[in-house]
This record gives structure tokens, C-alpha cells and sequence, in this order.
């Protein structure tokens, strides 16, 4: 399984090295085996960068889980409170993952931001982005957990 994970890690590394989001980077890592062309992986996991839209609220890495989960065991039937019930424990078992490693799911506390208003123009990807930044990790962090739980 390790030859999986370092597979999919290692593209969403390189996906954000290359300067898509973080969340972008890690649900484009899986864009094959979701069945999704390239592009339209990139838009549908495009808002969700920064935090959602950087707004510093969930960390984009762990949204790509999210929706990753959704695209190959989400449910489809809207009243069967069982089935939600799983899908929903198998969200916040991912979430638990990621926190235990991390020790937060939220962005601002991640990158160890205050709670206040935050821009929505992005930082300038430099050298010194990456080097202080967590973010290339957490991103690495996430593609392992979800391709361990369900690759």
C-alpha cells in the first residue's frame, strides 16, 4: 500500500509546486481514478483553496478528502438516515486522521493565523512561500490518508 500512497502524495506535492491550491493539488491527484478529466477536477475543487475561498475555515487538503470520499462511497439516497449516518462517520473518521496528525482541521490554526478578515488574493508562490509554509505536507498528509482508506 506505501507504493500507493507515495504515488498519489507525491503528485499532489507536485501539483501544488506547481501553484494550484490545496485543495486542487490533492483532489487532482486522484482525477483518474475518480473518473474526472483534468480540468474539471481542477474547477470543481478550485473554491475550496485557502481554507474555502481563503477564508481560513477548513483546510482545502482535508475538503479534497472530503469530496474524494464522496465521489467513490458518498450515499445518493436522501432519506436513508443509515446510510447517511456511515457516510457521515466515515467524513469525521478522516477528519479525526488528519487532526491527529496535525492537530487541527481549520487553516488559520494550521498556519497559525489570528481569527480576523482575511484577503482573497492569493500569496505570491516564492521561495520563501514553500519554505515557510506547512502547507505542501498537509497536502502530502491528506492524498496519504485517503489513499490508504479507500485506494
Amino acid at each position: 500500500m506505501a507504493e500507493i500512497m507515495n504515488k498519489y502524495s507525491k503528485k499532489a506535492r507536485q501539483l501544488f509546486k506547481e501553484g494550484y491550491n490545496c485543495a486542487q493539488s490533492v483532489f487532482c491527484a486522484f482525477h483518474e481514478d475518480l473518473g474526472l478529466d483534468f480540468e474539471t477536477a481542477l474547477k470543481l475543487s478550485s473554491s475550496f483553496g485557502g481554507g474555502m475561498g481563503r477564508l481560513r475555515e477548513v483546510c482545502g487538503a482535508v475538503s479534497a478528502m472530503f469530496m474524494i470520499a464522496g465521489l467513490k462511497s458518498g450515499y445518493t439516497m436522501p432519506n436513508n438516515d443509515d446510510i447517511k449516518g456511515r457516510h457521515y462517520a466515515h467524513i469525521q473518521e478522516l477528519a479525526k486522521k488528519f487532526k491527529a496528525k496535525n492537530g487541527s482541521i481549520i487553516c488559520r490554526e494550521l498556519l497559525g493565523l489570528e481569527d480576523t478578515e482575511f484577503s482573497p488574493i492569493p500569496s505570491k508562490r516564492t521561495e520563501e512561500y514553500y519554505k515557510t509554509r506547512p502547507c505542501e505536507n498537509l497536502i502530502g498528509c491528506a492524498a496519504e490518508i485517503i489513499s490508504e482508506d479507500l485506494f
